[in-house]
């Protein structure tokens, strides 16, 4: 069995979490101005749309600031508590931010209802408010563009669910300068409208990045066509006969695989174990998504693996084996070395002894051997050797 080394360092993961920081930071920066902007401006010019859109700001600042906690834990090592490392941490801050856009789009749909029903109501507004609103607009689809690649740069699903956060408020804003242009030309009926519109956009990004975490707190697997991939490169490393039971689940920027590959099974082990390591560097080498690739030597395939498991209690251990032997030959027997296959759901021996051990006649030897055997269906064969 072979645990490959985690691919990304400590070094690696720490710099991976100052970028996601920085970028982070950027968009805290940015909406702390809209934000301001936003509240001082509807405020003057009685464009009470643009507060509302303040809010919304205001509620992707707190989901930028938690963005920032989950990715200082995600990067913490491994521990006693958290074997595993603590990538789960992005995973659920990027469940979280999911949900977010579901409310988010929710209370769109409610508000261009709301507003629908109360056109005629609303207050005289400024022209300001306007170019406020389409500065928020460019300045939330750049923060969008920038927060986007960082986040498939970095491999970061939480930095991309925070990028679509920046788009909804983009698009809120989008509504904001609709909705003023038409209440300033006359047509108020306008902003709920396109707010319905955006309401349904946010909606369905929701859905989609709270489906995406959920599958991976589940547990989901890479997909057919990757774990077809995945197969091709174990079993095209020299020394490996079989494969089965691969399973594989990710966990934020990472995938973790396991698979029981099938060798010699009169391998030793070290053999077994250096083919295990070569099927660990290969699949790290051959499919960077994957972090760390847990390999499991088998000896037989799939039924004879469970006939053997069926059967391991019945099968006599080392030390069982050396007594059994010595029983047979009648003296204190010295097994210089002592090789033991368990095959077909029974044992063969291997016994080396030295020059000077008593050991009958070759012919009688065997013959002994075949009643022994005979009398014991749990072992398939005996052989004795001298060592030199």
């Amino acid at each position: 069995m072979s645990l490959s080394p985690p691919q990304s360092s400590g070094n690696a993961l720490a710099a991976r979490a100052r970028s996601i920081r920085n970028v982070t930071l950027v968009g805290i920066g940015i909406n702390s101005v809209l934000a301001f902007g936003q509240i001082v401006i509807g405020l003057f010019a009685n464009a009470f749309s643009l507060v509302a859109d303040a809010m919304h700001t205001l509620s992707d600042l707190a989901a930028d600031f938690m963005v920032l906690v989950a990715g200082k834990q995600g990067a913490n090592p491994a521990d006693l508590d958290h074997p595993y490392g603590h990538g789960r941490i992005e995973t659920i801050a990027a469940l979280v931010l999911g949900v977010s856009l579901l409310a988010v789009g929710i209370g769109f749909l409610w508000a261009s209802g709301m507003r629908l029903q109360a056109v005629g109501s609303q207050p005289p507004l400024h022209p300001v408010a306007l170019v406020m609103a389409f500065v928020s607009l460019f300045g939330k689809e750049a923060l969008f563009r920038y927060t986007l690649a960082g986040g498939r740069r970095l491999n970061a699903p939480m930095l991309e669910a925070n990028a679509w956060h920046a788009r909804s408020d983009a698009a809120s804003s989008l509504v904001v300068a609709i909705g003023i242009g038409g209440g300033l030309a006359g047509y108020r009926f306008l902003e709920p409208l396109a707010a319905a519109v955006v309401g349904f956009l946010i909606l369905r990004v929701g859905v989609l990045q709270s489906w995406q975490a959920g599958r991976e707190l589940i547990d989901t697997g890479l997909s057919g066509e990757e774990l077809a991939r995945l197969r091709q490169t174990i079993c095209g490393t020299l020394g490996v006969a079989g494969l089965h039971d691969l399973r594989t689940r990710r966990m934020a920027q990472r995938v973790l695989c396991d698979a029981h590959i099938q060798v010699d099974p009169r391998a030793t082990v070290s053999e077994g174990h250096f083919i295990s390591e070569n099927v660990s560097r290969a699949v790290c080498r051959e499919h960077p998504e994957i972090g760390e690739v847990l390999v499991h030597i088998d000896t037989e395939d799939g039924e004879m693996e469970q006939l053997f498991a069926e059967r391991i209690g019945q099968l006599p251990n080392r030390a069982a084996v050396l007594a059994d032997l010595a029983a047979f030959i009648g003296a204190d027997l010295s097994v210089e070395r002592l090789q033991l296959h368990y095959i077909g759901g029974r044992v063969e021996v291997e016994a080396f002894v030295s020059e000077e051990e008593p050991l009958p006649e070759a012919e009688i030897l065997n013959q002994r051997i075949a009643a022994w055997l005979a009398e014991r269906p749990c072992y398939r064969r005996v052989s004795f050797y001298r060592m030199c």
